[in-house]
């Protein structure tokens, strides 16, 4: 039965278009203007589109000025092709870590997001706790163009107990942390580079000696890139998973040997290093008000009020062209802290995936967009640049800023990292062009991470990591930025102790016991 009214229903629609479109031919021979807008699609790949829906899209960051403009021109391609609109909602930087939890928690209403591993709730909890679509058959039937786009084993990346929660970025990237340093100022101290600590200190001690600003003149979240500084540099150790990246937290020896995890804290070389920061700390590396201070390193770097900066690779070369501008007769080099030891790993698409909330009321079309937006350059240039002329130009193959662009009236775009795709990016005058042949080498030797896809529920151990996280935010801090009342190995034995009283050995059982059946991504 539902065969034969799903035929005269079909039968109906048929007679219906053709009726309307002799009308159509009819007013047309007659002198009427013909309609401007063409008719919805009806089908794509075979799904029903008929209706017109309102695709919600949360993004990290703020509205752009020039937002809302380049949003109208790609909802004027959804329209044309899915029958459908986005409306975009943001999540501020600032209130990342409270909000986005709380999008998924919430049981609001909404479409696609931002997902990764390391996010403030992780893509794997996301999936393991059903707050995400299951696209993996969707995929063939919705989205084959896209399917076939993303290689298996990237897809492999996102899988969870063999099934697919989010569509996997498709750009090549890396991201070690880094001393970004001018190279101006190291010739004149008459060093060639800057590939090791002692390299460092050496650039470090002629800024002191001959400059008026520091060798870095960040904030307290320097500490946590200092602690990078030490794993990164330290033998094979890597991160591990169960206490968050933002903060001082657990590694493993080695990738080889990665069901086995430790905190530094409590190793000679931890202590030593903590020693060093007070050296550090005294030299006048850094200001005294370091933990106070409110302006980020590379502001101040831009401002010529410091030698250097902490940052990630990616971060230095996509803030090429801001550096150009603040300082144009300066180039600038990136100490990465763990090439020596040949630890720089590779980021796998699933580190960055858009995802679709069980909540979604349509999650067939918001698949649609997503493969729009990753396959179809049309779509991806509007989403990732914005409008042609505007926002950017394209000249000999580079996207750069169009003369008359005025950032109050033209300045917008969307944190849309997760729907990069490495065949339709446009190279920009605003990034290094060091990137391409710095990211070949890196490719030679980068390594994977032997923890992605790993899940860890905390759920037995979340007051040991609050309170572990309140050490971290206090002593480990100001033992990073060598600012400790008590002498650096007192205040070690401090903070080891304080990890002991917060239950840091209850959190490690825990991790070494979920890994213990898990096997890495291959």
């Amino acid at each position: 039965m539902k065969g034969k009214k799903f035929s005269i229903a079909l039968l109906t629609v048929t007679m219906l278009t053709t009726l309307l479109a002799a009308c159509n031919a009819s007013n047309e021979g007659s002198g009427s203007a013909p309609s401007e807008q063409p008719s919805a699609p009806t089908t794509d790949n075979g799904v029903d589109i008929s209706k017109e829906v309102n695709l919600v899209y949360y993004l990290w960051g703020s509205e752009g000025v020039a937002n809302k403009d380049i949003l109208a021109e790609i909802n004027k391609l959804l329209k044309r092709d899915i029958n459908a609109t986005l409306e975009v909602k943001y999540i501020d930087w600032p209130d990342i870590a409270t909000k986005y939890p709380l999008l998924f928690a919430s049981g609001e209403q909404f479409d696609m997001s931002h997902a990764s591993p390391g996010a403030a709730v992780s893509y794997f909890t996301l999936a393991g706790q059903d707050a995400l679509v299951d696209i993996t058959d969707m995929l063939d039937k919705v989205a084959p163009k896209l399917k076939a786009e993303i290689p298996e084993t990237v897809w492999a990346g996102n899988m969870v107990d063999g099934k697919i929660y989010g569509v996997p970025s498709l750009y090549s990237e890396f991201t070690p942390t880094g001393y970004v340093y001018r190279a101006d100022l190291l010739k004149k101290y008459g060093m060639e580079k800057i590939s090791t600590i002692e390299e460092l200190e050496q650039y470090m001690d002629n800024v002191v000696a001959n400059e008026s600003f520091p060798a870095i003149n960040g904030n307290a979240n320097d500490a946590f890139n200092m602690y990078r500084m030490l794993v990164d540099t330290t033998e094979k150790w890597i991160n591990a998973p169960g206490i968050s990246f933002a903060e001082l937290n657990l590694v493993t020896s080695s990738p080889e040997d990665f069901k086995k995890v430790f905190h530094p804290a409590f190793t000679q070389q931890f202590e030593d290093w903590a020693v060093k920061m007070r050296e550090w700390s005294d030299k006048g590396y850094w200001p005294k008000d370091v933990l106070s201070s409110q302006v980020a390193g590379d502001v101040n770097f831009r401002s010529a009020n410091s030698a250097g900066y902490l940052t990630h690779a990616q971060d230095w070369i996509g803030k090429y062209g801001s550096d150009v501008k603040a300082m144009p007769d300066v180039e600038t080099g990136f100490y990465t802290f763990a090439e020596a030891n040949q630890k720089i790993k590779r980021k796998m698409g699933v580190e960055n995936s858009t995802v679709i909330s069980t909540n979604s009321k349509n999650p067939e079309r918001a698949l649609m967009a997503i493969e729009k937006f990753m396959t179809d350059p049309e779509y991806y240039n509007l989403i990732q640049y914005g409008i042609e002329g505007r926002q950017y130009i394209i000249e000999d193959g580079m996207k750069k800023t169009p003369p008359g662009f005025d950032d109050k009236k033209d300045g917008g775009g969307f944190a849309v990292w997760s729907l990069r795709n490495d065949k339709y990016n446009l190279p920009m005058d605003t990034e290094n062009p060091i990137r391409s042949s710095l990211y070949e080498e890196w490719n030679k030797v980068a390594i994977n991470d032997p923890y992605m896809g790993f899940s860890f529920d905390p759920k037995n151990v979340t007051t040991e990591i609050a309170a572990i996280s309140n050490v971290n935010s206090q002593l480990g801090m100001q033992l990073m930025l060598g600012k400790t009342s008590k002498d650096p190995k007192e205040a070690v034995a401090e903070y080891r102790e304080q990890l002991k009283a917060a239950g840091i050995d209850k959190v490690i059982a825990e991790v070494e016991a979920q890994l213990a059946e898990f096997e890495p991504v291959q």
